[in-house]
């Protein structure tokens, strides 16, 4: 692997390190080009990623570059480690953020070590500190021998065990390495109002770390197939977590573009409804009932009110406001503008959340994560609301900003509300109208199956009396709509395999042909890919199933991780970095492909209701 000093890296130079709070983006050039503190969705301190250099970075690497550099996580563990060979020897960097028992929610710690491996390195550090996305120069003083950057509300604590000084507005180092020598660099964020706090011992704080990685690592009890794969994504879903407040958010990332120089640039620092039920299949069937308690107790605090108000995507500790902006001082990644703060799509209606949420609080029952009584009588208020509003259009699962349709997706995830608020009541013993949404149930099934199908093109369309397929489509079978073998599902899959196949992975929708209100143009989506792995399995296409999902986990980049999409021609990686959701589908199809995997008992609880329903 080629390393220079330039700051514009492919997506998939990046490697994750994060405390459960937060998280940075390392390059394999040494550079941390995005970090936000103190929480996930934080305004960044480093910002080179959407912008350049003077937009803030932390640089650590040999003078003048390196002939080559391979990186790795330490096992089971989000420490990096990368190593730079070059013409004098090699030098390893071990990076990572502490764990909790050295930090709290407002404080965070950025560790590098620098280690002499062969031989002798010249090594320069960089250090260029821009609160607020890269547009607030801090007033930089020495405390002692470290250095303290203040700005606003925001500070950022160095100590290092070499000298550094300021170069402009930079902080700088230039220091030779040998053979076993160790060099120390801490970077420490705190809010102004707050006392100083040393840093942690960094060798205590490193041995701490790794062992609280391991631990919760070895909790997990996936040994199928592809095992490393779905540990390390895992491992990123739990990155992505916030302890305190059991959300996981969809990305570490803002306005990373779905298409290289295209506009279509989001905000996914944040948390989304529609991810409910997978992320929980996927943190239970692999041993981690903690953290999906933590994310079904998160999710019902964010629900909680008027029905009407429901969202689609929240904060991560459960915000309703999240406003979109645009930050016109950053030129976007790869020139990709503009860059996004906030997402607008807070504000839209989509009918297939009051499903995700029903569909997920279903599921937790079921393997015993019962909630607090009180639970039922939201959910009651939640059907009440839905019983009045299924039948509208609404703006679909893709947030589209052309126009509110009758989205076929929508409303099979309005019969997924109904049908499981008929099974709570009916498996638990808890009171409701059941006779009525059993009634309703079946009035959507009927209504999808006679506005949603083209008899035509043996297929569902996206959206009622449609002519195009849309691969939420794909979901119809996971969710127990119909069975995968229905003879309109296998038509419906065949059509999206025929129309919607880029590369040998799936899009999203036709973005050349859809009203959706933007320019047209991006990568195939890796999350729907998987669904059609999860198709294939149900429909008995087992070696078809096997063949994409290793084609899909070759995707991930050399410490295993993916974004939202993958741009074929390009050949790279493109949107949020990296993507929950896109983990979440691998887990699931993994666990799919190993038998008795989500879809498999999605598909058997559901029969009795589908059988019942295509008779009628």
């Amino acid at each position: 692997m080629s390393v220079t000093n330039d700051h514009t890296l492919k997506i998939e130079d990046y490697a994750l390190i994060g405390n459960t709070i937060t998280g940075a983006l390392v390059g394999n050039n040494g550079s941390i080009d995005w970090f936000c503190a103190p929480r996930i969705d934080s305004a960044a301190c480093f910002a080179a990623l959407l912008g350049d250099r003077e937009n803030g970075h932390w640089q650590i690497a040999p003078v003048g570059g390196s002939r080559a550099a391979r990186r790795r996580y330490r096992p089971d563990t989000l420490i990096l480690e990368t190593e730079f060979e070059t013409s004098g020897g090699c030098a390893r960097i071990t990076d990572f953020m502490v764990m909790n028992g050295h930090d709290s929610e407002e404080r965070c710690h950025l560790v590098r070590i620098v280690e002499g491996v062969r031989g002798t390195i010249d090594m320069e550090m960089a250090l260029v500190i821009r609160f607020y996305y890269g547009s607030t120069v801090p007033w930089v003083r020495r405390v002692h021998d470290a250095r303290l950057a203040v700005a606003g509300p925001d500070s950022l604590y160095l100590t290092a065990t070499i000298p550094v000084h300021g170069k402009g507005q930079t902080t700088v180092a230039r220091f030779t390495l040998t053979t076993g020598q160790k060099e120390v660099f801490q970077l420490s964020y705190q809010p102004t109002h707050h006392a100083a706090c040393a840093p942690p011992e960094p060798f205590a704080a490193l041995a701490h770390t790794e062992a609280w990685w391991r631990a919760w690592t070895a909790r997990g009890h996936y040994e199928g197939p592809w095992r490393d794969v779905v540990r390390r994504s895992l491992i990123t879903l739990k990155a992505l977590a916030c302890r305190s407040t059991g959300a996981i958010a969809a990305a570490l990332t803002t306005s990373l573009p779905e298409q290289l120089g295209g506009a279509r640039n989001w905000d996914y620092r944040y948390c989304w409804l529609r991810d409910a039920t997978f992320t929980l299949w996927s943190l239970l069937t692999t041993g981690y009932t903690e953290e999906a308690t933590a994310w079904r107790e998160w999710l019902l605090r964010a629900v909680a009110g008027n029905p009407a108000d429901l969202q689609i995507v929240y904060g991560v500790a459960g915000e309703r406001w999240i406003g979109e902006r645009e930050i016109p001082w950053l030129r976007g990644y790869e020139g990709a503008a503009p860059v996004r703060v906030g997402n607008a799509a807070a504000d839209q209606f989509q009918i297939d959340v009051y499903g995700e949420l029903m569909d997920s609080l279903h599921l937790a029952r079921s393997v015993g994560l019962h909630p607090q009584a009180h639970v039922w009588d939201i959910q009651c208020a939640i059907m009440t609301f839905l019983e009045t509003h299924w039948h509208l259009p609404d703006d679909g699962i893709w947030e589209v900003r052309g126009g509110r349709q009758h989205f076929t997706h929508s409303k099979v995830m309005a019969w997924v509300a109904f049908d499981r608020a008929v099974k709570d009541a009916t498996d638990y013993g808890l009171k409701g109208p059941v006779a009525r949404w059993e009634r309703i149930r079946d009035d959507i099934h009927a209504d999808v199956c006679a506005h949603g199908f083209n008899a035509a093109k043996n297929s569902f369309t996206q959206y009622y009396g449609g002519e195009t397929v849309d691969a939420s489509l794909l979901m119809m079978a996971l969710v127990g709509f119909l069975p995968a073998t229905d003879p309109r599902i296998v038509g419906t899959v065949q059509a999206i395999e025929t129309d919607l196949m880029v590369g040998g992975f799936v899009l999203r929708y036709r973005t050349e042909s859809a009203r959706d209100g933007l320019q047209p143009g991006e990568g195939v989506f890796l999350p729907c890919s998987f669904w059609l792995v999860d198709n294939l399995v149900l429909q008995g296409r087992r070696a078809e199933a096997e063949q994409l999902f290793t084609r899909l986990a070759a995707l991930c980049n050399d410490v295993g991780l993916l974004s939202e999409e993958y741009d074929p021609g390009a050949q790279r990686l493109v949107g949020n970095f990296p993507q929950a959701f896109t983990h979440v589908a691998l887990v699931n199809s993994a666990r799919n492909l190993a038998g008795n995997g989500p879809a498999a008992h999605r598909s058997r609880n559901h029969a009795r209701c589908q059988e019942a329903a295509t008779r009628r």
